[in-house]
């Protein structure tokens, strides 16, 4: 089984595509999670470059923010087309609303099951703050709706919705588990959504639980027989990155969390299967 990761578009804005790409393909990753830009002329660049580094895409989508359900609706299904015409390795969504009704978050889900099914390239949803998986429970009650939806698996927000490391939660979390085909290597605790750094020692119980629930996600897959695990190293900037107070400097360097994330895992999986 391959182990693959990927480095986020995000809080990389400040570099060209070109720079971006030169430094992702320098620093051995495989490919980048990003969205698709609304411009014509930069999202003809990143494909372009995409195949000129020879790196992956997965898609990523996160910009329907609208609060009212017909207008959200439709931008959803729109730009999820948008994504998949331009034929990413698969698109993770960020769907829904945490006040969207059941049946309004279902509509969405919907239409990304007929979107998927149609083009053939999978759709899966991320558990995020503020959508319809911004909790364990509130997401268990679509994961037993629908038996073909597949996560993003990001349980650092989990993490901060519900104030601890989910210890009274297990059986949904296994459950969820069953349910990703990728995560995101970030690392949450009771207070928000992301460690200051994860390398440090008083982050220890943090990055152990998190360390567990990506083991737990990769034996999944390895039982299954997968062929791959994907990884995006998603630490982000600010306001996920905590700043020093007046100079806004940030505790940590971005990239070199990241980094030390995809370095991490893969020394940890490379003994966990050689």
């Amino acid at each position: 089984m391959e182990i693959k990761f990927y480095a986020p578009r995000w809080g990389n804005r400040h570099l060209t595509w070109n720079d971006f790409l030169e430094k992702v393909k320098a620093a051995g990753y495989d490919g980048i999670e990003a969205n698709l830009s609304a411009d014509l002329d930069e999202r003809e660049e990143m494909l372009t470059l995409l195949k000129t580094h020879k790196l992956e895409w997965i898609g990523q989508h996160f910009e329907t923010i609208t609060a009212d359900f017909e207008e959200h609706m439709q931008q959803y299904e729109a730009r999820l087309y948008a994504l998949v015409a331009a034929k990413p390795l698969f698109v993770n969504a960020q769907t829904g609303k945490d006040f969207f009704t059941p049946t309004q978050n279902s509509k969405l889900i919907e239409i990304a099951e007929c979107i998927s099914k149609e083009t053939d390239i999978s759709i899966v949803h991320e558990t995020h703050r503020g959508k319809f998986s911004f909790c364990t429970s509130a997401t268990e009650i679509y994961l037993d709706k629908y038996p073909d939806l597949r996560l993003t698996a990001d349980f650092s927000h989990w993490c901060c919705v519900a104030e601890s490391y989910l210890q009274d939660q297990q059986e949904i979390i296994k459950k969820a588990i069953n349910r990703a085909d990728h995560f995101h290597c970030r690392v949450g605790y009771p207070g928000g959504p992301q460690v200051n750094n994860p390398e440090a020692p008083e982050w220890k119980e943090a990055l152990d639980f998190h360390l567990a629930w990506w083991d737990a996600i990769v034996r999944n897959h390895a039982e299954k027989k997968s062929k791959t695990v994907t990884i995006t190293c998603e630490f982000g900037p600010f306001p996920y990155m905590q700043q020093l107070p007046f100079t806004q400097e940030p505790l940590s360097s971005l990239w070199e969390l990241n980094l030390f994330m995809k370095n991490l895992l893969k020394n940890r999986y490379k003994l966990m299967f050689d």
